[in-house]
C-alpha cells in the first residue's frame, strides 16, 4: 500500500540530509505544503533551528500575476519560508526519488479574517470567526478557487491534496485556545458554526427560512449547553432543537454551497494541471461536519475528485462510507498521525495500516515526517519496511 508523508518546506531547506532521511522512511510520495495556515512547528533534526513560527497563513512560493489589483489575495510567506521555499524543497525531494504532491490549505486563514473581517463566518450571536472564511461569499469563493489552482499545480507536482475545502466553524486550534470549557457536542458545534453573514442570510431565505428567526432559534437551542447541560449525539439533536424542517433547510444551504465550491475548485485545478494530475480532498463523510477535513457526501465527492484523505488516528470507521463508493483508480487514503506527542501511535502503525486496508484504504498518509521524534521516525521506518 503506497504511503506518503506530510512535510513542510522548512523541514527540508537548509538541511542537506533531509531528503535522503525522509526517503529512508520507506515512503514513495511526499505531500509538501504549498499553502499553509499559521503554525508553530518543531524541527527536531534541522541543523539550523528547532522551532519555526509561521506567523500567518501564506503561500510558500511567489504568488502569480493573477492576483494583481485584487482585494483578496494570498500572502507571501515571511522569513520562515522565503522566496520559492516550496520549489526548493520539492526539487530536493524529487532528486531523492520521491514523488511530490502539493498540500494546499484553503478556507482557514486568520490573517485574511483580520484584514478583511467581512469575509469571516458570523455566528448567531454576531461573533466573527476570523480563522474561517465564509465559503458562501462570491469574492471569497473566487479567491479560494484561484488559490486552489495556483497552489496545487506547482512545477513538477504530480498531484495535490486540498485541505479545508469546505466549511470551517467554531472548532479551531487557535493560539492559546480556551473554548473547551463547555461541552458543546456534535450538535452544539454545528449550531455554533452556522453562518449569518449577508450571503448566508440570503441563502437561508432561499430555503424558506427567516434568518433573524433562525438566529434566535439557534441561540435558544444553545442556552442549555451554556448552563452545563452537556453535549449531545449529533444530527438527531439538531433536528430536535431546531425542528426537522428548519434543520434540513440549514443543511441543504450549507451542503449545496460546499458541494459547488468543491466542484469548481477541482475543475479549476484540473484546467491548470497536466494530464494525469491527481486531485484529492481531505474529507469527513458526515456532510455537516466542519474543519480541516470538511464534511462531504461520499458518493458526490468521489464523482468529482480522484479520491479523499480521511482522518484515521484512533480508528478507521470513517473509511467505510467512502469505501462503498470507490471505483477503479479511486484513492482512499487513511491519514494516520505518527507523532507520539500529538496523539499518534507510530508503534502500532503496521497494525493500523492493516486495519485501514481491511476497511477499504488504498493508500496511507503519515502525519508528519518533519514533526516526529527520532524514536517515532524509527518506528515508522520499521513498520513500512514490514509491508
Amino acid at each position: 500500500m503506497k504511503a506518503s508523508a506530510f512535510v513542510y518546506p522548512w523541514d527540508v531547506n537548509g538541511d542537506p540530509e533531509a531528503p535522503a532521511r525522509i526517503a529512508g522512511l520507506g515512503v514513495e510520495q511526499i505531500t509538501l505544503a504549498a499553502a499553509y495556515h499559521s503554525t508553530r512547528a518543531l524541527t527536531p533534526r534541522h541543523p539550523r533551528h528547532r522551532i519555526v513560527t509561521a506567523e500567518y497563513a501564506a503561500v510558500l512560493y511567489p504568488p502569480g500575476d493573477r492576483w494583481a489589483g485584487r482585494g483578496l489575495r494570498p500572502y507571501p510567506a515571511g522569513r520562515w519560508a522565503p522566496g520559492n521555499a516550496y520549489g526548493e524543497a520539492a526539487e530536493a525531494l524529487a532528486a531523492a526519488g520521491l514523488e511530490v504532491h502539493t498540500w494546499v490549505v484553503l478556507a482557514h486563514n486568520s490573517r485574511l479574517g483580520a484584514e478583511h473581517p467581512d469575509t469571516s463566518v458570523v455566528n448567531a450571536y454576531g461573533d466573527r470567526y476570523p480563522w474561517a472564511p465564509c465559503i458562501a461569499q462570491p469574492a471569497t469563493r473566487a479567491y479560494l478557487i484561484d488559490l486552489a489552482a495556483e497552489a496545487a499545480v506547482r512545477p513538477g507536482a504530480h498531484g495535490t491534496e486540498l485541505e479545508s475545502l469546505g466549511w470551517y466553524g467554531l472548532q479551531h486550534l487557535h493560539a492559546h485556545d480556551k473554548t473547551a470549557g463547555v461541552g458543546l457536542g456534535d450538535a452544539g458545534q454545528y449550531l455554533m458554526s452556522l453562518c449569518f453573514c449577508p450571503s448566508c442570510r440570503a441563502g437561508y431565505g432561499a430555503q424558506g427560512l427567516d434568518a433573524d428567526a433562525l438566529a434566535a432559534a439557534v441561540r435558544e437551542a444553545l442556552e442549555p449547553l451554556w448552563r452545563g447541560a452537556g453535549g449531545d449525539e449529533g444530527w438527531p439533536t439538531v433536528e430536535k432543537l431546531l425542528g426537522q424542517d428548519t434543520a434540513a433547510a440549514t443543511r441543504a444551504w450549507r451542503d449545496t454551497t460546499a458541494r459547488s465550491l468543491q466542484e469548481e475548485a477541482v475543475a479549476a485545478v484540473r484546467a491548470a494541471a497536466p494530464d494525469g494530475f491527481q486531485v484529492l480532498l481531505h474529507a469527513d463523510p458526515v456532510s455537516y461536519h466542519c474543519g480541516p477535513n470538511p464534511g462531504v457526501d461520499p458518493a458526490h465527492i468521489l464523482s468529482v475528485a480522484d479520491g479523499v484523505v480521511v482522518p484515521c488516528t484512533g480508528g478507521t470507521a470513517l473509511l467505510a462510507p467512502f469505501a462503498g463508493h470507490t471505483r477503479e483508480g479511486t484513492v482512499l487514503a487513511a491519514n494516520l498521525t505518527v507523532v507520539s506527542g500529538m496523539g499518534g501511535s507510530p508503534g502500532t502503525l503496521a497494525a493500523d495500516a492493516a486495519r485501514a486496508r481491511a476497511d477499504g484504504a488504498t493508500e496511507l498518509r503519515l502525519y508528519h515526517a518533519g514533526l516526529a521524534s527520532d524514536g517515532d521516525v524509527a518506528a515508522v521506518r520499521e513498520a513500512l519496511a514490514a509491508r
